[in-house]
């Protein structure tokens, strides 16, 4: 794997009332944003075979991102890389942990490209102060979004935990 920079990472984990293995399915399944995702338009599979992932968000503002797989792990999680087709990337790693019978956390860590190629003396406060809370809000809306498919089988209304200012 060629490295790429990141800022510090960013992690947010929720507790769901589903076995793992359940978990896993929401997670895994091809096109699963399209149903989980609050600020998802579209989410369109580029390929989804044993050894290769990749698929396409838009977001409801028209921002496109493409999703590269990179590790592939069942019933555990995964890791990808994120960002503009060509651009910079982020890298996400999705994981999910036992917690009971019936219950499981997933955990969604973050490592973004914004502000990564700028000296830390000039970027820690804008990162502290704009980029760490405008990403937790947005892990935990997706964690939310994911939950609330998994509490209810029906798609979540889109923005339905807030608009946010970079994706909506």
């Amino acid at each position: 794997m060629d490295a790429i920079k990141t800022s510090p990472p960013i992690t947010v984990t929720k507790l769901f009332d589903i076995p793992t293995t359940k978990l896993w399915e929401l997670i895994s399944t091809p096109g699963n944003l399209n149903n989980c995702h609050p600020f998802c338009k579209t989410n369109d599979v580029v390929e989804w075979s044993d050894g290769n992932h990749s698929d396409v968000l838009v977001y409801l503002n028209g921002r496109t991102y493409v999703r590269r797989f990179i590790s592939w792990n069942k019933n555990e999680g995964y890791t990808l890389r994120i960002g503009e087709d060509g651009g910079l990337q982020s890298h996400v790693e999705w994981s999910i942990a036992s917690v009971g019978d019936n219950q499981s956390e997933l955990t969604i860590r973050v490592s973004p490209y914004i502000l990564a190629g700028v000296p830390k003396i000039i970027s820690f406060l804008p990162y502290q102060l704009w980029v760490r809370p405008k990403l937790r809000k947005y892990l935990n809306s997706v964690l939310s979004g994911f939950d609330y498919y998994a509490r209810t089988g029906k798609a979540v209304p889109r923005n339905h935990f807030g608009r946010h200012s970079w994706f909506s």
